[in-house]
């Protein structure tokens, strides 16, 4: 089947080294939500990590995916069938063990946690990838000995105004601020903004606002509650919200490392997906987006949730469950933002769901 018209698709990324498919493209039902699998591949590996941009191919769609593996690599994909086929070479980051990217400026940035450093790759005119450009190291070391050794760059993202690119790295419980120039793909650091030491922050998301983001810590149940300036390229925390019930995780029960948020589009709701609790958990902003409360947790459909994605409608959230092998879907109440559980698509070894 041709997919030129990439319009409901869903791709999820998978561990191949865990018995994974590599990169699942699904069908998304537009009524339901329901997850109907077309086809696979497993031409990068370890994909654990998926971003969607523009080429000049058939289907204009372009995937781009992390190789988590030692030696880190990205790739570019050709989405216009059903099958993702390799667009250009697999290029080398030049760093260890990269768990995400996103496009800026014309460029592919990775994450790369194992060697704590954000590569930048050019986007060429196809939408394949150039060898990588700009490789910076972060510096640092955090609390936590057996995880905060060293930097470990976990995420790394545009700002909604497009002026700068952050990085979280959660050896070092900072977010780094940088400036990225379009026409050579140097990263410039811009500032740094340090957290509370030991909460290992992950993965961070903007309020559709602009004004704020909130970063999920990995290493404590908690999100940091952040103002954003993007005239002066300028991230305060002001806050911290917990996101699982108190006594949710530690003594008897299972330790929990929460693993994505999500903001919902309409700025009211902070989704949280927690591993070892297999949960999604529910929190509530206030108007000014600076005040986050936990409502409720649900189960997240599996165990392990790596991902947690909404889709593009803002009516459904989808968990990756890595460790369970399912992506499962839900319903959200649009006035308690709590998720109703509707049905679950086998994917082993699942790690990241987006959308087209």
């Amino acid at each position: 089947m041709d997919s030129s018209n990439s319009a409901g698709r869903a791709f999820i990324g998978s561990f191949t080294s865990a018995g994974g498919r590599g990169i699942t493209v699904a069908a998304v039902d537009d009524e339901t939500g329901a997850l109907t699998a077309l086809g696979t591949t497993d031409a990068v590996p370890d994909p654990s990590f998926l971003a969607l941009g523009r080429g000049t191919g058939p289907g204009g769609a372009v995937l781009y995916a992390v190789s988590e593996m030692e030696k880190g690599a990205a790739a570019a994909l050709d989405i216009s069938h059903d099958v993702p086929r390799p667009l250009g070479e697999t290029r080398q980051v030049d760093g260890d063990g990269p768990t995400h990217l996103a496009l800026a400026g014309g460029h592919v940035l990775t994450a790369n946690y194992g060697s704590g450093s954000v590569t930048v790759l050019p986007v060429l005119a196809d939408g394949s990838l150039g060898a990588a450009g700009c490789v910076l190291a972060h510096e640092g070391s955090g609390p936590v000995t057996e995880r905060q050794e060293g930097p470990h760059a976990h995420q790394v993202l545009p700002d909604p105004s497009g002026r700068w690119v952050l990085s979280v790295d959660l050896g070092t419980d900072s977010v780094r601020i940088c400036a990225l120039d379009p026409a050579t793909g140097e990263l410039r650091p811009h500032g740094e903004t340090a957290l509370r030491p030991g909460t290992g922050p992950r993965h961070l998301a903007f309020h559709p606002a602009g004004g704020h983001a909130y970063v999920l810590n990995e290493l404590e149940p908690t999100v940091t509650v952040c103002r954003w300036d993007s005239a002066a390229g300028a991230l305060e925390a002001v806050g911290e919200a917990p996101v699982l019930p108190t006594g949710a995780s530690g003594g008897s029960n299972p330790a929990s490392y929460p693993s994505e948020v999500v903001v919902a589009h309409d700025g009211r709701f902070l989704w949280v997906a927690n591993r070892g609790h297999d949960s999604i958990s529910v929190l509530t902003l206030d108007a000014t987006g600076e005040q986050a409360s936990l409502v409720t947790t649900v189960s997240c459909g599996g165990h392990w949730p790596r991902d947690l994605a909404l889709d593009p409608t803002g009516r459904r959230l989808y968990a990756a469950n890595e460790r369970s092998g399912n992506v499962s879907w839900f319903t959200v109440d649009p006035e308690t933002g709590v998720p109703a559980p509707e049905g679950s698509l086998e994917v082993p070894a699942a790690s990241c769901v987006i959308f087209a």
